[in-house]
């Protein structure tokens, strides 16, 4: 039989129909404190959208501030709720500073907040439900920036940025504002009183992507019947990114469960370990994410930091991990 060997013209062709196969995936990178690692504190990772839309959800703590310069075009920073871990009330000195389990998240933020610093420096829009867009306009008002820029997506209705459609769903957890994002008086009463600013129920986000992708970002979270009725049923997420650090936040066991018999998605990134996950890239014996590993019924794929993912329309990934 006469082996066909292809043209020059060929491969190109060949090649082109690859790169814009490749093109149409959401590509997923995480920014966490260490390179190449899942360490305690990371949180935060970017969305890129085939048309280019970058979305960067929870900055927290790792990302060493606006200058960043793994942040490169950032268009949606989404946070889910007010916690400092999530909003960034401080962040690390430079990435890899400290070790994987305690970072040097030595440079604060305060009273302004990693997320809005970045906002105002990449003149990005802060997507955000609940009663939070009306705390996001004041901040970004008070620095400079344009307050029509906090975008609001409540529960049960969706905005689209970007191209990309963002709505809001329910998450088990706390939600008070730090008094002191708020500073003068009012926050040092407030710090004495041991009292948070009321800012509505925490959140978690779907992300339907212009490729068909549908990306649940679980927030924090305890277990919930929405994650199937809502999350499941009727958007019908495709991946998860779901927290499982126990204690403050749904542990192993818990969202293994939710993954494996209510949101059922292709795919799964767990994240808020709030431990040193990893060592040299691999799974630590004896961690949460090893426990969360064994116990999900689908794909894992650990966030190690500055490591690329990409995932196609229906959940699978394509390359990384």
């Amino acid at each position: 039989m006469k082996q066909w060997i292809p043209s020059a013209a060929a491969c190109l062709l060949l090649a082109t129909f690859a790169h814009a196969a490749l093109a149409q995936n959401v590509k997923v990178t995480p920014l966490g404190g260490f390179d190449g690692e899942f360490c305690a504190q990371d949180r935060a990772m970017v969305f890129e959208d085939p048309n280019g839309t970058r979305i960067l959800y929870d900055p927290g703590r790792s990302v060493a501030g606006a200058d960043d310069p793994r942040l490169g075009k950032i268009d949606i920073v989404l946070v889910s709720h007010m916690h400092g871990d999530h909003l960034g009330d401080v962040h690390t000195k430079a990435v890899n500073a400290g070790t994987c389990g305690k970072p040097d998240i030595s440079v604060s933020s305060l009273p302004t907040s990693s997320a809005v610093e970045i906002a105002l420096a990449k003149k990005s829009k802060i997507v955000t439900g609940s009663e939070m867009p009306a705390f996001f306009a004041a901040k970004l008002k008070a620095n400079g920036g344009d307050a029509a820029n906090s975008i609001l997506a409540r529960f049960g209705g969706s905005v689209v940025v970007g191209g990309v459609r963002i709505a809001t769903v329910a998450a088990l957890h706390s939600n008070g504002v730090d008094p002191d994002y708020i500073g003068g008086d009012l926050g040092k009463s407030m710090k004495a009183a041991g009292i948070a600013g009321d800012v509505g129920p925490a959140t978690g986000y779907v992300l339907r992507f212009s490729n068909g992708l549908v990306v649940w970002l679980s927030g924090d979270t305890g277990i919930l019947a929405d994650q199937q009725t809502v999350v499941r049923d009727y958007y019908h997420a495709s991946l998860a990114v779901i927290n499982m650090g126990d204690g403050f936040t749904t542990g192993p066991a818990e969202a293994a469960y939710i993954i494996n018999d209510l949101v059922k998605p292709a795919s799964v990134i767990p994240s808020h370990s709030n431990e040193a996950s990893t060592e040299g890239g691999k799974v630590r014996p004896g961690s949460k994410a090893e426990a969360f590993v064994k116990a999900s019924k689908v794909p894992v794929y650990l966030p190690l930091s500055g490591v690329p993912m990409s995932f196609d329309k229906d959940g699978k990934m394509v390359t990384g991990g």
